[in-house]
């Protein structure tokens, strides 16, 4: 949603009430209208400074436009790592940073529709809590003191809905906080918005029919990816230092990729869980995680430590009692290079990435394999199956409930048969034989790490994402995943489709054929580097090893 768009939306009536009787276009159109509301009035972008809809990179308007103060674009173009030692030393008010980081989201949803719920008032008096704090004891709140953080919509907090792109979640208010929440608010972090995902955040792009689709600040033409979505906008806008996504299929990783910033898909137990609200309620044979989102590795590695440094296990059964580790890698990495996933050859970009990467790696004395992708083809079949085991019942129940017609993104879903017990146990009984042979496979390669794509390309217009295999095996295995920018960016002069191409199955096919050198030209590109199940740390330790080859 473009800014026109959205201004269409404030001229939008809206109806009371979310019941049944009332229909879905109704309670969304009044859920649109109320987050629109909820930005006050100095901080709707004036008429006479708003890019227009034609203008697709909007990331540099900000710094241009003359409507921030230099105050402002200071503090919100900083990032956490740089953020957080002048909160604690007084340097910077926790109320000012806030405030700076509020009107710069409430920008970014203008332009980019990333928000889905807002809560200002919240924030500024949490922020001046932290000042009043600090101001009494001379000591921080926390490691987080005063930083604002951003969550996906799926987080949970207190008077604001957790809608995942449900209409009949509007009006659905939390009770309480979810556990990281807390974690993060003990930590001394500061809560002002909540970001769109995909309905049922079960599509790759953030698109759904309460709060539409949102864009890639990058350019608007293209996806920011899902279901994190709204986050990498918001992030791409320098929107927030700091947030926090999900991820069951690649949630985390894809919109990453799409906008050029850092994540870590972490193994399931690292992090709390508890009191989030999914797409699919139970669903349990792949795990849905959550993990930070930011523009640079140390944020990401900082947030890390923090989290595990709140001991989680002591607020959420699920997570496992493994404190932060320090992590001494070998003098030489052993890094297996997936080429391609057997499925879908990557892009021209992404492959001319991948080969610069290894390259430098192999200049820099490590030890680069290829790695065989024999079993990612039964390994994305898994994660399909595992998906829609229930027959699509759960999705279908929330979207009958106000009449909201499944959006084309989900076919799978609503065409999808339903799995007995018996069924869904043999179907697990294959998951852990896969992760076993694959472990094994591992072990005897004696690996450190596989440097893969992301995702086969650097984003894709809006509307036209296939193909999550790059990241989906790794959910079925539950490994720990890096998704980083490499530092280079599309060149139409170079990455151009070679011919003759050969496609390796109609996606393949499909995703080259839409393959445009002139629209990508420019766009950041990532790679993903995977190590094994709850190695964390040393995935994070090797990311930022290869940032200092790639930096040389």
């Amino acid at each position: 949603m473009t800014s026109g768009t959205l201004n269409d939306v404030h001229r939008t009536n809206g109806t009371n009430g979310t019941n049944g009787s009332t229909s879905w276009k109704q309670i969304s159109a009044r859920k649109r209208q109320e987050l629109l509301s909820s930005i006050p009035e100095e901080w709707l972008i004036p008429t006479e400074v708003l890019p227009a809809d034609s203008e697709d990179d909007v990331t540099s308007w900000p710094d241009t436009c003359g409507w921030f103060t230099a105050d402002e674009l200071a503090i919100t173009n900083s990032t956490a790592t740089e953020l957080i030692p002048r909160l604690v030393s007084g340097e910077l008010s926790s109320e000012e940073v806030t405030r700076a980081f509020c009107k710069r989201a409430a920008a970014a949803h203008q332009l980019t529709n990333c928000l889905s719920e807002t809560c200002f008032d919240r924030a500024i008096m949490t922020a001046k809590e932290r000042d009043l704090h600090l101001a009494q004891t001379g000591k921080p709140c926390g490691p987080l003191h005063g930083l604002p953080v951003s969550l996906k919509d799926n987080f949970n907090l207190r008077g604001l809905d957790a809608t995942v792109g449900f209409a009949s979640h509007v009006g659905d208010a939390a009770k309480a906080d979810s556990t990281l929440a807390q974690l993060l608010e003990k930590a001394g972090a500061v809560f002002y918005v909540k970001t769109n995902t995909p309905t049922a955040m079960m599509i790759a792009e953030s698109v759904n029919n309460v709060f539409g689709r949102t864009v890639n600040p990058l350019n608007r033409k293209t996806t920011s990816g899902g279901s994190s979505g709204g986050e990498s906008a918001l992030l791409a806008m320098k929107g927030s230092p700091l947030g926090v996504g999900s991820d069951i299929g690649g949630s985390l990783r894809i919109p990453a990729a799409c906008t050029g910033i850092f994540t870590l898909r972490p193994s399931s137990g690292r992090f709390p869980v508890r009191n989030t609200r999914s797409g699919m309620p139970g669903q349990e044979a792949v795990q849905s995680v959550n993990g930070p989102m930011a523009r640079t590795l140390d944020d990401i590695a900082m947030y890390t430590e923090t989290v595990v440094g709140g001991q989680p296990w002591l607020l959420d059964p699920r997570c496992l009692p493994i404190p932060w580790r320090d992590v001494k890698l070998p003098n030489k990495l052993k890094v297996a290079v997936m080429w391609h996933d057997n499925m879908v050859r990557p892009t021209p970009p992404v492959t001319r990435a991948l080969g610069d990467v290894v390259s430098r790696l192999r200049a820099a004395g490590h030890h680069v394999v290829d790695w065989d992708p024999v079993d990612q083809r039964e390994g994305l079949a898994l994660l399909g199956r595992m998906f829609v085991a229930d027959g699509g019942t759960a999705i279908r129940k929330q979207l009958e409930r106000t009449g909201e017609p499944w959006r084309p993104e989900m076919e799978q879903y609503r065409i999808a048969k339903e799995l007995s017990t018996y069924e869904m146990w043999n179907l697990q009984l294959e998951r852990v034989d896969f992760q076993n042979r694959y472990l094994d496979r591992w072990n005897r390669a004696g690996i450190d790490a596989i440097l893969c794509p992301t995702i086969p390309f650097n984003t894709v217009k809006n509307g036209s994402f296939k193909h999550v295999g790059y990241t989906g095996v790794y959910n079925v295995l539950d490994y720990s995943c890096l998704s980083f920018p490499t530092g280079l960016s599309v060149d139409k002069r170079v990455d151009r489709i070679q011919e003759p191409y050969q496609p390796l199955g109609s996606d393949c096919e499909a995703i080259n054929a839409d393959y445009d050198a002139e629209t990508m030209h420019g766009l950041p590109i990532s790679l993903q580097l995977v190590a094994r199940r709850l190695e964390e740390e040393k995935v994070l330790a090797m990311g930022a090893l290869i940032l200092d080859v790639l930096r040389t």
